[in-house]
């Protein structure tokens, strides 16, 4: 796992994400409360820009990514439950932004739930996951009240997060 604290700049890129990020439907998905979703094909050319320095930074030339950007917008009350992702979505590699507020990622080990690391994930931050991270720990978005790191209070807002995955093996 691979957090980069100062991917995004201060400048109006996470607006220009954010402004394609509004109009997205809500549905029923059992880890993960209070959120809306959609899956994006065709994005501005300043997003598509973005985008592509997301995809350079987390897959190796070559990778077959994916063409559909995973799009999740978390409320502020809103949190990810424990889980491991399904093989069948998508590939060994996840790489996303997180927009809007920071917030702490934790994984836990599936074989020794001793083993467990929180992880902060700043706004503007790009994290990638692979590998183990993947698939021998859940991972989880901390609710408001459980953000913590290192002891000190992680404040929640909205968070939206833009992700980009490889495809799955066949």
């Amino acid at each position: 796992m691979v957090v980069n604290g100062g991917f995004m700049e201060m400048d109006c890129n996470s607006l220009i994400l954010l402004a394609e990020v509004r109009a997205v439907n809500k549905i029923i998905f059992k880890a993960i409360h209070g959120f809306r979703e959609v899956e994006r094909l065709h994005w501005s050319p300043d997003s598509s820009a973005i985008l592509q320095r997301v995809r350079d930074k987390a897959f190796p030339p070559g990778e077959t990514q994916l063409s559909l950007v995973h799009v999740l917008d978390l409320q502020k009350d809103g949190y990810i439950k424990p889980h491991v992702d399904s093989v069948k979505f998508c590939g060994s590699t996840i790489a996303g932004i997180c927009l809007l507020s920071s917030s702490v990622m934790r994984l836990v080990s599936v074989d020794n739930p001793e083993e467990r690391a929180d992880l902060l994930l700043p706004r503007r931050c790009l994290y990638v996951m692979s590998g183990v991270a993947r698939y021998k720990f859940t991972h989880e978005i901390l609710r408001g009240e459980e953000s913590f790191f290192n002891g000190v209070p992680v404040p929640r807002e909205r968070r939206i997060s833009v992700i980009c995955r490889n495809l799955p093996a066949s």
